[in-house]
């Protein structure tokens, strides 16, 4: 049976189906499990989230997860995420790269990919100095698999590890641009409106990021898309950067006010973007939604994307801490 240390795996589940003849008939769902209480299952599969109630579960267990990207694709998507939203400050140590003065994990973390140049122990001790000489607690991003080392180096020295994003990545030829009259307008600009930086500090939990106006890597494009409503109310955004080398299109602080949820707002705002990206000549694109938001995960499942791999922020111990 599953436990609560599956949660976030991918599992298969036999369920009963009902009978034929007085036997048993069971179906089998694969998928991600995304929640487990007392009474049901709530996975994500390839076309949808679906509750299980425990009653109906014959045998269920984790399963090994689908095969792994290619390193050099990771590492590509990482870059131009990084390229995307470049943080005020950059260094690096080796391979690693050290990003400080921006308001999101991404802008003020470490990326631990590849030759730091050292051992691992003095990397780390060496990521901590850095960010300690700037008055900041120590953080680094660790894209999952392909950092597992050092994500395990940094649990044994006791960083906590914040939730889990995935990285989803979809081919933009397979993003349609919705045109039903029923859908708001959106128009796609080169700078964000006030009612636009407004909405953003109105509906998000933190301050407006300093990459949505910090001027971008040399080459990147950037975009903003707002829909409004009928009565000229902007009632969601985004923001996209074609990144990459000009392959990718990043799409990032997708906003949709409660009133206008579950109408196609923001289907209608990632395909404008997606056709933007693609009159511009990039082929895909790429999201990083929380892996715990069930509703922004379905929304980007329903769009397309699928899960590339995923990443968290781990941050040093506190000072004055045991470890």
């Amino acid at each position: 049976m599953l436990h609560r240390q599956d949660v976030g795996h991918r599992v298969v589940i036999r369920r009963l189906a009902g009978t034929r003849d007085g036997r048993p008939l069971f179906s089998d769902v694969l998928g991600q499990l995304i929640d487990l209480s007392e009474t049901h299952v709530t996975v994500t599969t390839a076309t949808g989230t679906l509750q299980v109630p425990l009653a109906e579960i014959h045998r269920a267990k984790r399963v090994p997860p689908p095969r792994r990207p290619a390193t050099r694709d990771t590492i590509a998507l990482e870059h131009a995420a990084n390229e995307a939203w470049p943080a005020p400050v950059q260094d690096r140590l080796g391979d690693w790269l050290l990003r400080a003065g921006g308001q999101s994990d991404q802008t003020n973390s470490a990326l631990p990919i590849g030759d730091p140049g050292r051992p691992l122990d003095a990397a780390i001790a060496a990521v901590a100095r850095w960010y300690a000489e700037r008055g900041q607690r120590p953080l680094m991003t660790v894209p999952l698999p392909l950092a597992a080392p050092v994500d395990a180096a940094l649990s044994e020295r006791g960083w906590t590890a914040g939730p889990r994003t995935l990285v989803q990545t979809a081919s933009l030829a397979a993003i349609p641009d919705p045109s039903r009259p029923d859908l708001p307008p959106v128009t796609v600009s080169s700078a964000p409106s006030d009612a636009w930086l407004a909405l953003t500090a109105t509906h998000t939990a933190t301050p407006l990021p300093a990459e949505a106006e910090h001027p971008l890597t040399p080459g990147s494009r950037l975009r903003y898309a707002h829909a409004y409503a009928d009565t000229g109310e902007l009632v969601g955004i985004a923001q996209g950067v074609i990144t990459g080398g000009g392959r990718w299109l990043g799409i990032a602080m997708l906003e949709v006010v409660p009133a206008a949820r579950r109408h196609g707002v923001a289907r209608r705002i990632v395909g404008a973007l997606a056709a933007w990206a693609r009159e511009e000549g990039a082929r895909d694109v790429f999201v990083h939604v929380a892996e715990d938001n069930v509703a922004a995960v379905e929304l980007s499942r329903r769009l397309g994307f699928r899960t590339h791999h995923r990443r968290r922020t781990r941050a040093a111990p506190a000072a004055g801490s045991d470890r």
